[in-house]
């Protein structure tokens, strides 16, 4: 099974609002950029790439979070970490019940990621 497979899987295991919201981040995330990889790592998470990892998620019991790499790293101009903000590299966004995912804002923080692993790479 392809790693996108393994996540479609995924998506359609979680029945209730979980699925959903991730259906809805992941594919803000694809939406960003034509060039980045889904993989399915770390004991069964979804991770995305591009010119180096970008993100991480996962579904808990009560949220989604997608944890960004690099993302103490990168602008947030709409706001969205919401959690891990006290981390020297990451940060992440845990969606809850009810909560929409920006996508425009998403994307824009994906973007700022893939950009920030472009400059690294550069060095």
């Amino acid at each position: 099974m392809t790693p996108s497979e393994q996540i479609d899987q995924l998506i359609a295991e979680l029945t209730d609002w979980r699925g959903e919201t991730f259906a809805a981040v992941r594919q803000a995330i694809l939406e960003a950029d034509a060039q980045i990889v889904e993989e399915w790592k770390y004991m069964g998470s979804p991770v995305w790439y591009r010119d180096g990892m970008i993100a991480v998620a996962n579904a808990h019991k009560g949220k989604v979070k997608l944890t960004f790499a690099n993302g103490a790293r990168l602008a947030d101009p709409a706001k969205l970490f919401n959690a891990g903000l006290e981390g020297n590299a990451r940060r992440a966004i845990d969606y809850l019940e009810g909560d929409k995912v920006d996508k425009r804002a998403l994307k824009t923080l994906v973007r700022a990621a893939i950009d920030f692993n472009q400059a690294k790479a550069k060095k």
